[in-house]
C-alpha cells in the first residue's frame, strides 16, 4: 500500500472558490493532502488571475492561492456544464464556496441540492458576514468586515484616522478558521456518518480577534472603550514601540517579572522601586515619562545589534519591526521553512510563505503548482466520471469546457 501523501490523503473537495478566504482553505487542504478541483467559471475564472503580480501573463497572486489543486474551467450558464458539476458533488467529501450569500443557490448547489446528491457531503460557504442577519446581503472584502469588526478603528494614531493593515488577515484568518470547522465536520462524519453545512463569515473570524476591547468594554459597563493607541498598547506599560539606530523597535515589559527583567537590562534597578512605575497601572498612567527614559536608554547603546543582544540577555520580549525583505532573508524563517521555495512552469522559480502547520509523521512540505485555466478538465472527467477522450472533446468544441495558457 503507499504511503499517504499528507494527513487529507484520499478526501476529495469541489472548490468553487476565488481571491483569498475562500482559496486559503481549500489550499490549506491541498497542503495536507486533499485533492482539490478548484471550479472556474468561464470565460476568465478565478478574477485574481488579473491581480499583480503578473509575469509573462501569469498572476503570482492567482499561484500563491492555488498551489495543488486541479483546475476545471465550465460555462456554467450551460446545462452540460451543471450536470457534469452534479456529477461531481456526488464523488466528492467537500463542497467549498465564498459566493455571495445566495449565489452558490442560484447555480443550483445550494446545501439542499448538494446534500440531495450526497448526504455525506460536507459543505463549507465562506462569506463577508455570514449566510443570515441583516447585513449578510451586502457585498464586502477583508476590510470590510474588519472595519464593522472595530479592528480598523484600533489602527492608527491616537485622534487620527484609522489605517490599512498592509496584509491580509481577514482573509487567510478567516480561510483558516474554515479549514479547522471542514476538518472537524470530516472528523464528526467518521464518528456518525453524518455530513453538514458550515456557515463562516470573515466579520465574525475577525471578531474572535478581540482579545481586549470587548470583554474590558462589557465587564466595565461601557467605560473602557479602547481604541487607536498608536506606538503603545493602552492598557499595559511597557508595550511599545521605540527609536532605535537601524529598526523601530517594539518591546513589551507589562508583566511584572519582564519589567524587572527590563530594568535590570538597562542596569536601572531603581525603576523597578519607583512609586510612578510599581505596578503595570501606575507605569500606564505614567507611560510617556517611561516611555521617554526607555527611549534614551536604546539610543545610548551603540546599535540595533547591541540593543538586542542586552535585551536577549535578560529575556524581555522584544523584536527589530523588519521590513518585508528582512523577514524573506531572516535565518530563523528559512530554518522552519516559514519562507519556502515555490515553482511555477511559467512565473519559474521563486519564494512565497510557507504551510504554518508542522506535522510530525510528514516533516517535508508537499511540491505544489497552480492549475493553469481549465488544465485537468480531461483528467477529472475521466477520472471521477468516466468520460472518453470523444466527449471531452465535443465538450471542449462546444464551450462547456475552457481551457487556456496561463
Amino acid at each position: 500500500m503507499a504511503s499517504p501523501a499528507h494527513v487529507l490523503d484520499g478526501y476529495k473537495v469541489l472548490d468553487f472558490t476565488q481571491y483569498i478566504a475562500g482559496p486559503t482553505a481549500s489550499r490549506m487542504m491541498a497542503e495536507m493532502g486533499a485533492e482539490v478541483i478548484k471550479v472556474e467559471i468561464a470565460p476568465s475564472g478565478d478574477r485574481s488571475r488579473e491581480l499583480p503580480y503578473i509575469k509573462h501573463g501569469r498572476s503570482g497572486y492567482y499561484v500563491q492561492q492555488n498551489r495543488g489543486k486541479l483546475g476545471v474551467c465550465l460555462d456554467i450558464k450551460r446545462p452540460e456544464a451543471t450536470a457534469i458539476l452534479r456529477e461531481l458533488v456526488a464523488k466528492i467529501d467537500v463542497v467549498v464556496e465564498n459566493f455571495a450569500p445566495g449565489v452558490i443557490g442560484r447555480l443550483g448547489f445550494d446545501y439542499a441540492a448538494v446534500k440531495a446528491l450526497n448526504p455525506r457531503v460536507v459543505m463549507c460557504s465562506i462569506s463577508t458576514f455570514g449566510q443570515n442577519g441583516p447585513l449578510s446581503h451586502l457585498p464586502g472584502y477583508d476590510f470590510i468586515a474588519q472595519a464593522y469588526s472595530g479592528i480598523t478603528s484600533m489602527i492608527g494614531e491616537p485622534g487620527g484616522q484609522p489605517y490599512f493593515p498592509m496584509a491580509a488577515i481577514g482573509d487567510v484568518s478567516t480561510g483558516v478558521h474554515a479549514a479547522l470547522a471542514i476538518v472537524a465536520a470530516l472528523l464528526h462524519r467518521e464518528r456518525v456518518g453524518q455530513g453538514q453545512y458550515l456557515d463562516i463569515a470573515l466579520l465574525d473570524a475577525y471578531f474572535n480577534c478581540h482579545h481586549t476591547a470587548v470583554q474590558m468594554y462589557s465587564l466595565s459597563g461601557g467605560e473602557i472603550k479602547l481604541t487607536r493607541g498608536g506606538k503603545h498598547l493602552p492598557y499595559g506599560s511597557p508595550c511599545s514601540i521605540y527609536r532605535g539606530h537601524q529598526h523601530y523597535i517594539i518591546i513589551i515589559g507589562g508583566v511584572e517579572h519582564q519589567w524587572r527583567q527590563l530594568c535590570a537590562a538597562m542596569e536601572r534597578p531603581d525603576l523597578a522601586q519607583d512609586p510612578r512605575f510599581r505596578t503595570n497601572a501606575d507605569r500606564v498612567r505614567n507611560n510617556e515619562t517611561l516611555y521617554e527614559i526607555i527611549q534614551g536608554w536604546l539610543l545610548s547603546l551603540a546599535d540595533d545589534d547591541a540593543i538586542m543582544a542586552r535585551l536577549n540577555q535578560h529575556r524581555v520580549p522584544a523584536a527589530p519591526v523588519l521590513s518585508v525583505e528582512e523577514a524573506v532573508n531572516h535565518p530563523h524563517m528559512r530554518a522552519r521553512g516559514t519562507i519556502a521555495p515555490a515553482r511555477d512552469r511559467i512565473l519559474g522559480d521563486f519564494e512565497l510563505p510557507g504551510f504554518p502547520l508542522k506535522f510530525s509523521a510528514f516533516p517535508e512540505n508537499r511540491t505544489l503548482e497552480a492549475p493553469l485555466l481549465g488544465e485537468h478538465n480531461a483528467d477529472v472527467l475521466a477520472r471521477y466520471l468516466g468520460y472518453d477522450a470523444e466527449l471531452i472533446a465535443g465538450l471542449e468544441r462546444a464551450g462547456v469546457l475552457v481551457s487556456g495558457p496561463h
